[in-house]
């Protein structure tokens, strides 16, 4: 891998991460259309934690007062009351899914699933989830005619089942194309969630997922002797900064707008990607792996 494509890379990390458009797919596409070899789920997951640290450090208040709370819990019965102290189990709780069939599928995941007309498919049709769930959301919030508005839920709410559904949801962005953000907020957006709240939950309980992900892959990683180290931890940085500066875009964005451009543009892309591998422009394999 060339430090041109380390850059490229990291920068698509980074600016898909959190948007509901799925990274893991468009680090694949990117190395489809420019000609570059499939950049490998090790190297997704390695720089994936810089996008994490971006999570760390926007959210270090919530997570500082969460992490303090949860802790305290365990040596305090009336902190388990505490809602922050919840937060932290119920992240936990969240994170058995994907933990579970991170391992289970892992084969899979670094070889099947980035079939890219299986990409396309999860594009258009998580997509029109995700639209779904947004006008679902949108008639709530404003009513009618004939229905009262409703007031969606806070992280407040949060229970164990619901905590559970979210984790779920996440587990689904396994397979490139499906997006662990637009997954987890649509899970959010259907079970009656504010949209703020949903994300912000989404991007907490992202964090040890893909923090314990990436350590895994490193650990193999560095047995392997086959990852250019330098190219993807300057991957890694790339995707820190570019990252950070989404969060704080896209968590302004949600707050009046709508998913629908987000829809649109899956749906689209996903078209194009069927159209070319139809048309043996693209071939639906990854090229081996890069190093």
């Amino acid at each position: 891998m060339s430090w041109f494509e380390s850059f490229v890379l990291g920068l698509v990390q980074g600016l898909t991460e959190f948007l509901p458009v799925s990274s893991s797919a468009h680090l694949r596409l990117t190395a489809a259309f420019s000609g570059w070899k499939d950049p490998g789920a090790a190297f997704t997951a390695i720089t994936q934690i810089g996008t994490e640290a971006a999570v760390l450090i926007y959210f270090r208040k919530d997570i500082g007062r969460i992490v303090l709370a949860w802790f305290r819990s365990l040596f305090d019965k009336a902190m388990r009351q505490d809602h922050d102290a919840q937060m932290g189990w119920l992240v936990i709780i969240g994170s058995i899914p994907i933990g579970v069939l991170g391992v289970t599928l892992k084969d899979q995941i670094e070889g099947p699933f980035r079939d890219l007309r299986i990409t396309a498919t999860m594009l258009i049709v998580v997509g029109l989830v995700i639209g779904f769930a947004d006008r679902r959301a949108a008639r709530d919030e404003k009513g009618g005619r004939h229905r009262v508005a409703k007031q969606g839920k806070t992280l407040e709410s949060l229970n164990v089942r619901d905590g559970l559904i979210y984790g779920l949801c996440q587990a689904c962005a396994l397979i490139p194309g499906v997006s662990r953000s637009g997954a987890t907020i649509s899970g959010g957006l259907f079970m009656g969630y504010r949209r703020e709240a949903a994300a912000r939950y989404s991007f907490l309980l992202a964090i040890p997922a893909v923090l314990a992900s990436g350590a895994f892959e490193l650990k193999d990683a560095m047995g392997s002797g086959h990852v250019a180290w330098g190219p993807t931890l300057f991957a890694t940085v790339i995707a820190f900064v570019s990252g950070y500066a989404v969060i704080a875009w896209f968590m302004k964005f949600i707050s009046s707008k709508s998913f629908m451009p987000f829809v649109y543009y899956r749906v689209v892309l996903g078209i194009v990607i069927i159209a070319l591998v139809t048309a043996g422009v693209l071939s639906p394999h990854a090229a081996e792996s890069a190093g």
